[in-house]
Order: C-alpha cells, then sequence, then structure tokens
C-alpha cells in the first residue's frame, strides 16, 4: 500500500463527515445473509420483500447511471444493483465514493440480472465502516504465507477456505464436548497458573506475582490438577484446556496450543484406547460426513481395527536395535551405529525416544496406537502388570503425526515419589524437561486414587488431520511468530 493510498481513503472520510454523514455508525439491522437470500430467492422473489443485507464491499463497477458491486458476509457473497433514479443523487454519489472494503449495508429487494445472477435492487444504503486500507492487490486469494499469519482478518477476508478450516475448527471441538458430555464425563477448569509445573515432559514459560512475591508458572499440561479431581469423588473429568510450553516452532509444535485431557476412574489404558478411537470417529462423522479421512495423498479410514503395537517392537522393527535389555551406553553406541545423533546428557529413556522419533514414527500412517513405553520415559504411568520394566503406556499416531498420549495412572505415592526422585535427578544432570517434585500431589495421593485411565489429545492436531492441513500455523487463527 502507498501513502498516497491511504490519504486519498482518508479525504474520502473527511468529506463524508462534512457532507453531515457518519462514516461508522452504531448499528445497521440486518434481515438477512448472503446464503439465506440464496436459499429463499424464489419465495422472496415473488413476494417483493425488502430486506436488508450488510457486509464488505468486494469488487465495484461503475457505468454511468448504474453499477454493480459484490458484498460479502460470513456466509459468502452477493451482488447488489446500483440505479441512480432509484437510490437518488445524493446516495448515487456516495456509491461513487465507496472503495473496495469498505462495509455498507443497503435495502431492497431481489431479482435476477439479465445473466441470471441473483442479486439485490438496491433502494437504499449506507456506510457502516469506511476502510482507510485497501485490500491486498491479490485480494482474491492471499498467497503471501507470512502476511496471511500476521495479518490473518486479510486472510480470512480474502481467502474463503481459511475460514472454513476454523469453522470446522469449532465443530470438531463441539462435537467433541458433546460426546464427553453425554458420556457423562464433566467438564472442569484447573488453574494455567501454578506454583508447580507438572504433567508433561517439557520446559515451562516463567513469570512472577508482585503482590505474593513467588515464581509461577504457565501450565505445560492439566494432569496433576485433574487427578486430585478423581482423588475427590469425581469419576469422570475432561478439561478444553490451553497450555504452553517453551520448546520450538516447526509444523505440529505452537509455545501456546489447545489440548483435552479427560480422566476416568475405575478403567485403564485399554479402555481408553477405545475411547480415543470412538471420539475421533464421531468428530468426523458429525463434521466431514464420513469417517475416512485425507491427508495429503493418504485416504484414511478411522472406522476400523486400529494397531496395537509395542514400543520396544516397533523400534526393533523398523531401526534393527533390539532395545529391550540394553543400558544407555549400550543405547548410545547403537544410535551411533545406525547414524542416529543423540546428545550426551540424554538418559535412557531419551535416548529411546530419539531412536523412535528418528526411525519409527515417520512409518507410523494409518492409525497405530504405540504402547508400553520403558519406565524410563513415564513417570506418571503405572508399571505394567506383566513387566516391571515397562508401563502401561499408549501413544496414538497417524500420518506420522503425535496425536494422544495416555496411561493407566499411577496411583501408588510411593513408587510416584520414587519416581518424581528419579526425575530430579535428571534436572540436575541438565535435563530441563524432567518433571519436578509435587509434594501437594504427594499428598494428595496418599488419600487414595482409584484406578484411573487418563486421556490427552492435542485438537490443533486433531484439526490438522481432519482438514488436510500440514502445519499447525493453519489451524491457529493467530500462531507465534518471530517479531517483524
Amino acid at each position: 500500500m502507498t501513502v498516497d493510498q491511504r490519504s486519498v481513503r482518508i479525504k474520502k472520510l473527511e468529506e463524508l463527515r462534512k457532507a453531515g454523514i457518519n462514516p461508522f455508525p452504531y448499528r445497521f439491522e440486518v434481515s438477512h445473509r448472503s446464503e439465506q437470500v440464496k436459499e429463499n430467492f424464489e419465495s422472496l422473489e415473488q413476494s417483493e420483500e425488502r430486506i436488508t443485507l450488510a457486509g464488505r464491499v468486494m469488487t465495484i463497477r461503475v457505468m454511468g447511471k448504474a453499477g454493480f458491486c459484490h458484498i460479502q458476509d460470513d456466509l459468502g457473497q452477493i451482488q447488489l444493483y446500483f440505479k441512480k433514479d432509484v437510490v437518488g443523487d445524493e446516495l448515487y454519489a456516495l456509491y461513487k465514493q465507496i472503495d473496495i472494503g469498505d462495509l455498507i449495508g443497503c435495502r431492497g429487494k431481489v431479482f435476477r440480472t439479465k445473466k441470471g445472477e441473483m442479486s439485490i435492487w438496491v433502494e437504499s444504503f449506507e456506510m457502516l465502516a469506511k476502510s482507510l486500507r485497501p485490500l491486498p492487490e491479490k485480494w482474491h486469494g492471499l498467497k503471501d504465507v507470512e502476511m496471511r499469519y500476521r495479518q490473518r482478518y486479510l486472510d480470512l477476508i480474502s481467502n474463503r477456505e481459511v475460514k472454513e478450516i476454523f469453522l470446522n475448527r469449532a465443530k470438531i471441538i463441539r462435537s467433541i464436548r458433546d460426546y464427553l458430555d453425554n458420556d457423562g464425563f464433566v467438564e472442569v477448569e484447573t488453574p494455567i497458573l501454578q506454583p508447580l509445573y507438572g504433567g508433561g515432559s517439557a520446559e515451562p514459560f516463567t513469570t512472577h506475582h508482585n503482590r505474593l512475591g513467588m515464581e509461577l508458572y504457565l501450565r505445560i499440561a492439566d494432569e496433576l490438577y485433574l487427578k486430585r479431581l478423581i482423588i475427590g469423588g469425581f469419576e469422570k473429568v475432561y478439561e478444553v484446556c490451553k497450555d504452553f510450553r517453551n520448546e520450538g516452532l516447526d509444523r505440529t509444535h505452537n509455545p501456546e496450543f489447545t489440548m483435552i485431557e479427560l480422566y476416568q476412574a475405575y478403567v485403564d489404558y485399554n479402555d481408553i484406547m477405545e475411547l480415543m478411537q470412538k471420539l475421533l470417529v464421531h468428530a468426523a462423522r458429525e463434521v466431514l460426513g464420513r469417517t475416512t479421512i485425507t491427508y495429503k495423498d493418504e485416504e484414511i479410514e478411522l472406522d476400523c481395527e486400529w494397531e496395537r503395537l509395542p514400543m520396544l517392537e516397533a523400534i526393533k522393527r523398523y531401526s534393527g536395535i533390539d532395545a529391550e535389555n540394553l543400558d544407555e551406553a549400550e543405547l548410545k553406541a547403537a544410535c551411533k551405529e545406525k547414524g542416529i545423533e543423540v546428545e550426551e546428557s540424554r538418559g535412557r529413556g531419551k535416548i529411546i525416544d530419539d531412536i523412535f522419533t528418528e526411525k519409527v514414527q515417520p512409518n507410523l500412517i494409518r492409525p497405530t496406537f504405540i504402547t508400553d513405553h520403558p519406565i524410563e520415559m513415564s513417570p506418571l504411568a503405572k508399571v505394567h502388570r506383566d513387566d516391571p520394566r515397562l508401563t502401561e503406556r499408549f501413544e496414538l499416531f497417524i500420518c506420522e503425526i503425535e496425536v494422544a498420549n495416555a496411561f493407566s495412572e499411577l496411583n501408588d505415592p510411593l513408587d510416584q515419589r520414587e519416581r518424581f526422585a528419579m526425575q530430579k535427578q535428571l534436572s540436575k544432570l541438565g535435563d530441563k524437561e524432567a518433571q519436578v517434585m509435587d509434594e501437594d500431589f504427594l499428598r494428595a495421593l496418599e488419600h487414595g486414587m482409584p484406578p484411573t485411565g487418563g486421556l490427552g489429545f492435542g485438537v490443533d492436531r486433531v484439526v490438522m488431520l481432519l482438514t488436510n492441513q500440514t502445519n499447525i500455523r493453519e489451524v491457529l487463527l493467530f500462531p507465534q511468530l518471530k517479531p517483524e
């Protein structure tokens, strides 16, 4: 945009005010939106009912004593027809001063043009907001990715398909809420500002409360507070939550993201696997009208049997490394042989995770539950009933994306204390993602928590899968970006 374009529009604004026209009025009564007009066109045409619409001017064409423009509202676009001897000299002069991007409201009746286009024959109209900046030159298909993310409002104006993604996002969240509500879960809210961070392996954002004179953390997960509710007597709880992790940005990570975490008493991770699949199948059916999704070039059927593959077996299958009986030094040697880079400070659990991420995850296209993680990787999961070296945990992968993480929750307070102590040692060795000792949670756990299954899944990643978007920024209205 040049300075002259903005100056010209400001001059028009001043002229409107001098003419006694308020370019930013307080309200406008809208009777119909564009799609409602099209859906009910025949009856509106027959009745010659006068209707009102409002929207943003997207095209304009003046032809002497008549002209056309298209306005866009939240449902679509519709054409308006202006005739000088109908609207009068004063309003027609105002019409000729309209710019693309202005918001206007109009009153008139519907008709079809000679070319058959459904239109509104305008009898009166008014300016609702004068746009001082023109839309991007290619407003009909804004392509500059950086501009799209930084100025999402222009992206939404210019690209209808982008708006559809976010309409579907709202539907996906609503469908999951409906399923859980109908299944007897209670939606709750837990603190975002926490005196201790926990429930996940991540580096937190730190802040300071002046009045209390203490450090606080933006939550990295909801887990420990939701488990307190299970201890307190709730049997099914969930939260749609904003979590924050002080980590890098890539196609599946944003420092601020949306999770749904849920906990159910008296079930284990096998029950939670079934629940996770039912949730995704339900969301797909409700929002897409089908249970087959397309992601990149893959067609994925959700309503089928999902593979359950133990983690160490998956590593052996895809990397050739038999990690089950290897200690830390032996794992590092195996990684070196396979060309897998591992930081010297990584412990056994982190090394296994590195191998999995590089060698296994790219192969997980069809829905797959990766189960039974080594105990070093899962400080909050219950020891596996058949092998004390493992835990009852699963992660769900679809199209290489980690979608969900779940446990048979650890409810032995003494075991939990030992796990926290192990994490504390990792922290001393430099692991910034190690979990901290939470004495208040341990105290709650010592009052008794029933057998419990817990689940956390990334809403943003679910939306990516159901809307065929390969970058998390496409499903976040305002993703985190580097400064301009």
